[in-house]
């Protein structure tokens, strides 16, 4: 086997076992792609110089000054006010709350990067299911469904168009123009909507929350916190001994001992004098521990003296896309010391994890529920690690600077409609001047920024580049057109379509669309048809995520939100992906026709 031969081999298997590893999610996408391309410099196969030139790929750029833009907007509260207009509406029926919600978001993430619009307004949508009689689970896969739909109207609705327009670029063909996309995709989504609003709600489930997976809430009102002197009996022994325990309807929660916090449900620690204990226990139950009723003494002396009563709230919170709470063990998060905050339990995949919190790393879309008192939970909040689901939090916006964001962004689709700059340009203009301007601070702009997506994108860019130096691409090109290329480029476009939709389910849309674009177009060509509409199937399958959780960001967002559980969203999104596959299929060759423009 010549070393030319051997590339192309360990090419297509560094390929599959990206895509494998991604599916099985062994390790973050990000990090798994961008060790191949590590693997690929110290193999010769990938030169430095090829590695660098992916980092000027415009593509990844823009999408970057994308996410910056949409930061201004949340930051000076543009969404914020279109969210509070929802809110304060007096919906006739559910169903005209949902439909309404539906197109307000379908039309927002046209232009504006779709999760922080799931992220603002899923709080608003779970209290307006309860103002109407409504679960959250009912309202919360049709408010992420509708941005997806609504990403697939401009170039600039989500990053796998602007990245699939980046290749086609590459590619050396004509890019696509703002607008280009955008009868199809309005065809797209009025279809999609149309399906979740008639059809979508009957296959909906009725969730249940975090907070109503807990037993008798109505007694776990206070927290409690008492001290021990140094006269008391107690000391010495652990809290089973002293009687102090869930039996007897007293959760210790924490032992304070030297400004130190020592967990209660490990070790069972010895009480010495001066121990301050944390109890999650009703006024009642707290007045019968004082005074000996569950509880027998070894003298009459009080052993446990009250130091504060504090009136407490149980608030469920979601870990954002942003949060630096992510991968961070709970136990390392200090919420006790800082908040006065006490998580009782964590939703993850439809798994209510009440026991040994403290060694859990949380993960983006992770809902916590959360106990303390009013004051600690709105400082926790104010810093939006954690998103309240529970109620509307309003947040210090900086709207006097809401005018600027929007005229940067609507400079930026105007502009770029009329092609008098690149998209890039006008793009990272606009990201410019809100941050001068004071949208948002330097801090906040480089935390917009989804690194993990872009360093993903630069990565799977350099496999494409190995995949096209070593003739890979070319070769499976020729493999899938002598294969299927008989049936004709109608039923091959419809394929490649499939194999795009069924791949983004399973690994990151951005990552599907690199990979396929350029094979689309090398079909294409070798069939002697249209590349135009090959690229348009990738661009508009990669974005068409709805039968699980893990395809698209928004999806996974709301899956810890509404309780949901993963088969929810194949029983609601599988039968929408074969509509709009099938939509696809006759549609897009209407749009752009498979057969080459005469010169």
């Amino acid at each position: 086997m010549t070393w030319e031969t051997l590339q192309i081999v360990i090419v297509l298997a560094l390929t599959v076992v990206v895509f494998g590893g991604m599916v099985k999610e062994l390790i973050a996408p990000d990090i798994l792609a961008m060790c191949a391309v590590a693997f690929l410099l110290a193999l010769g196969i990938l030169k430095s110089k090829e590695v660098l030139s992916v980092f000027s790929n415009s593509a990844p750029i823009t999408v970057g000054c994308l996410f910056v833009l949409s930061a201004a907007l949340e930051r000076t509260g543009v969404i914020d006010s279109l969210a509070q207009v929802i809110a304060r509406v007096k919906w006739r029926s559910p169903m005209h709350a949902l439909g309404v919600v539906m197109l307000i978001a379908m039309v927002l993430s046209a232009f504006v990067n779709n999760t922080p619009i799931v992220v603002i307004l899923t709080p608003v949508v779970i209290s307006l299911a309860h103002s109407v009689g409504q679960t959250p689970s009912k309202m919360l896969i049709p408010l992420s469904f509708a941005t997806i739909l609504g990403g697939t109207c401009t170039l600039i609705g989500t990053s796998t168009n602007i990245l699939v327009d980046g290749v086609v670029q590459n590619l050396h063909l004509p890019a696509f123009g703002l607008f280009e996309i955008t009868p199809f995709g309005l065809v797209y989504a009025v279809i999609g909507i149309a399906y979740l609003y008639l059809f979508g709600q009957h296959l909906l489930p009725d969730r249940t929350t975090l907070s109503d997976t807990l037993i008798d809430l109505s007694h776990r009102k206070f927290l409690t916190e008492v001290l021990v002197p140094h006269d008391s009996p107690l000391i010495g022994k652990t809290l089973a001994e002293a009687g102090i325990s869930r039996k007897r309807g007293h959760h210790v929660v924490d032992v304070i001992r030297d400004d130190a916090s020592i967990d209660p449900e490990h070790g069972e620690p010895k009480l010495r004098a001066g121990d301050r204990l944390v109890l999650r226990t009703s006024v009642a139950e707290f007045v019968g521990l004082r005074n000996g009723g569950d509880v027998k003494f070894e003298a009459s002396a009080h052993e446990l003296e009250p130091i504060a009563t504090r009136d407490v709230r149980m608030m469920e919170g979601i870990v954002g896309p942003r949060s630096s709470l992510v991968n961070q063990r709970v136990g390392d998060l200090n919420l006790r010391r800082l908040y006065d905050t006490y998580i009782l339990a964590i939703h993850r995949q439809n798994e209510n994890l009440h026991t040994k919190l403290d060694q859990v790393r949380l993960q983006f879309g992770d809902t916590l529920l959360l106990e303390g008192p009013g004051a600690g939970l709105k400082r926790l909040f104010d810093r939006q690690e954690l998103i309240n689901l529970t109620e509307v939090t309003a947040l210090p916006f900086r709207r006097s600077k809401a005018w600027i964001a929007i005229v940067a962004t609507v400079a930026v689709i105007v502009l770029s409609a009329f092609e008098a700059l690149p998209i890039t340009s006008t793009a990272l203009i606009a990201a410019a001047l809100v941050v001068a301007l004071g949208c948002l601070n330097a801090e906040e702009a480089y935390k917009a920024i989804h690194w993990p997506i872009l360093m993903l994108i630069f990565g799977m860019l350099a496999l494409g580049v190995a995949m096209e130096k070593t003739g890979a691409a070319e070769m499976v090109v020729h493999a899938l057109v002598s294969s299927v290329g008989v049936l004709g480029p109608w039923v091959v476009l419809s394929l490649i379509y499939l194999i795009t939709s069924i791949l983004t389910e399973f690994i990151s849309n951005n990552a599907a669309a690199i990979l396929l674009t350029p094979i689309g177009i090398g079909i294409a060509q070798q069939m002697g048809v249209d590349p135009r509409p090959f690229a348009v199937a990738v661009m508009f399958a990669a974005s068409a995520s709805f039968a699980t959780p893990i395809g698209y960001q928004t999806n996974t967002f709301v899956y810890g939100a509404g309780g949901y559980k993963f088969t929810d969203f194949t029983r609601v999104g599988l039968p929408l992906n074969i509509t709009l596959w099938i939509v696809a299929s006759f549609v897009i060759p209407i749009f752009w026709p498979l057969t080459l423009p005469a010169h």
